[in-house]
């Protein structure tokens, strides 16, 4: 008969299981890394310069910006503001629920994001800034808007992508922004068939890519791979799903996953498979 495990001893088992993993398991990913560590943009806030750091020697993690660490659990505690049961459930399942992700996001803009203003995107700034990434403004306008917001008493704009929850993306030439509640993009025009993409760049390419796209398919932007446990919920939904997703180790993942889920699933990165995504391909074509 198989022992059941005392607590003590699952949370000795848990703080084995690597942050990078659980950080990538939520859609967070390192901007630098190396044999000894990893530095990763925070994830309680939003930052240009990466100040939240990995040891991949002793598993332990550490947010300069704050001051403070911990172990795996201390983090999964923190991230989905549970408690130390929960996130064992967590590390111990390998997976995401629907529940999970409407914790971890909740109320999640805690360096005060406050969304002032929405208009039909037109700045020219912003204009420079896609065409620079290969978009025209008439094709962002078709997915996009234009955001004014307020971070720390200092007023902002971006280019603003809204998610299912009426949270934003928010990218500029300067930073990439979000503001809560984090979730994915459905936008359903009525079609059998679905395009999935991690981005708004890599939609907005595969747009400007085919003017005709939006009246053939509907569209998924992920905005995080940690949403790829929910977005399973839609796909049953569809006839045909082309998958457009990063070249990174995470990305393929991802799809892999997606492939295994539905038969319906269509891998479509051999498009760009010398670029890390959609919208680098795309960029090399309009140089």
């Amino acid at each position: 008969m198989k022992r059941k495990k005392t607590f003590r001893t699952r949370c000795e088992t848990a703080r084995d299981f690597p942050i990078e993993k659980a950080l990538a398991k939520l859609g967070h990913f390192p901007t630098r890394t190396s044999v000894k560590e990893a530095w990763f943009l925070s994830p309680f806030r939003s930052e240009t310069q990466a100040s939240f750091k990995v040891s991949k020697e002793l598993n332990r993690w550490f947010d300069h910006g704050a001051g403070k660490g911990g172990n795996v659990i201390d983090l999964v505690c923190l991230l989905n503001r549970s408690s130390v049961r929960e996130a064992l459930d967590w590390l111990e399942n390998g997976q995401i629920s629907f529940s999970f992700h409407q914790q971890l996001f909740k109320g999640f803009d805690e360096d005060g994001i406050k969304i002032r203003d929405v208009r039909l995107l037109g700045h020219k700034a912003l204009q420079e800034y896609v065409e620079k990434r290969g978009i025209f403004l008439t094709t962002a306008k078709g997915l996009c808007q234009e955001v004014h917001y307020s971070l720390r008493d200092s007023m902002y704009f971006a280019i603003g992508l809204q998610n299912d929850s009426y949270g934003w993306e928010l990218r500029n030439k300067y930073v990439k922004n979000s503001s809560s509640p984090k979730d994915f993009t459905h936008n359903r025009n009525g079609n059998n068939s679905l395009i999935v993409t991690e981005g708004m760049f890599d939609m907005l390419s595969l747009l400007e890519r085919d003017k005709n796209l939006m009246e053939k398919n509907d569209l998924l932007i992920l905005n995080s791979l940690g949403f790829i446990e929910k977005s399973l919920e839609i796909l049953d939904s569809y006839e045909s799903i082309a998958l457009y997703l990063d070249n990174d180790k995470a990305g393929k993942s991802a799809t892999q996953l997606l492939l295994e889920k539905s038969p319906k699933c269509r891998d479509m990165s051999n498009l760009y498979k010398d670029f890390k995504d959609m919208n680098a391909w795309w960029m090399s074509k309009k140089l």
